[in-house]
């Protein structure tokens, strides 16, 4: 995703390449200010509220909003006995939050003296995700992780042939599909309900949360006689900037054969999606 995610330019595994004498450093962290405003709330608290916040990319981690000292309720903070190191900005320094009487430990980190080249991340606290009850730019709630600026979801109707058989059995066929083209990811595609032979899903209890596209609910895929469990997933409701996708549903071309204009969809190398740090669990409860 973004700059240094998946097949990202700072990924582990980038598309592309830098055309540049000497090669990159294989970890790199890139901040930038967020040019937004954003806030975060615990236990009915607004515990920072910024506009001046700062976004970390850095490799194989979702990008990270640190919040200047001064836009954080100093009566909240509470320093920590805990203490992490951090390969490239040094000693890590945690925090817990007191509000109303309880205590939320360790629910927050700083960087008390990154070295020169990292100066910037002087005086800014970085709050973990999960523990927190919401993260707003403006008054719109931002689920998962930060936004990246840098990543794109790009829907496109298409007029292409789509297939999709379980164990031979035709399961999917369209001429109507959508292409999701998605930084750091090969292309999906969608194909119409009314496109997919009825009984073929079934739900799974599976959830996980994108915050580009929403909650993805999974399906699983029924046909000759088989089960392929969360073969395929969809948006039912979908968030504002990927509404199209609502009332599509993606099969997995690693579970499900999927054709292509009579061509095979084979996996792509590196797409495996693996949530990386404290506050980077991106798996939603079944509802």
């Amino acid at each position: 995703m973004g700059l240094a995610w998946q097949q990202a330019p700072f990924g582990k595994n980038p598309a592309g390449r830098f055309l540049t004498e000497e090669p990159l450093p294989k970890h790199i962290l890139y901040a930038e200010p967020a040019g937004r405003r954003m806030r975060v709330e615990l236990a009915g608290a607004v515990v920072a509220l910024s506009d001046g916040v700062t976004l970390l990319h850095e490799t194989e981690r979702y990008p990270v909003v640190y919040f200047p000292l001064s836009d954080i309720d100093a009566q909240l903070l509470r320093p920590s006995a805990k203490r992490t190191r951090h390969p490239q900005l040094g000693e890590t320094a945690w925090w817990s939050l007191r509000i109303d009487g309880q205590s939320f430990e360790d629910v927050a980190w700083s960087h008390p003296s990154p070295p020169s080249y990292a100066a910037t991340m002087t005086g800014l606290i970085a709050f973990v995700w999960e523990a927190m009850d919401a993260f707003y730019e403006e008054d719109e709630p931002i689920l998962g992780h930060a936004a990246d600026p840098y990543h794109r979801v790009d829907v496109r109707a298409s007029s292409r042939h789509l297939t999709a058989h379980v164990g031979g059995e035709l399961v999917a066929d369209t001429r109507a599909p959508l292409a999701v083209f998605e930084t750091g990811f090969a292309a999906r595609w969608y194909v119409p309900r009314r496109d997919v032979v009825a009984g073929a899903l079934e739900d799974d209890r599976l959830r996980t949360l994108c915050p580009y596209k929403g909650v993805a609910h999974y399906l699983d895929v029924v046909a000759a006689g088989q089960r392929v469990a969360a073969g395929a997933w969809s948006y039912p409701e979908a968030v504002p900037e990927s509404a199209r996708l609502a009332g599509y549903v993606s099969f997995d071309p690693e579970r499900v054969e999927v054709r292509l204009d009579g061509e095979r969809l084979l996996p792509a190398a590196h797409q495996q999606v693996v949530a990386k740090g404290t506050d980077r669990n991106l798996a939603a409860a079944a509802a």
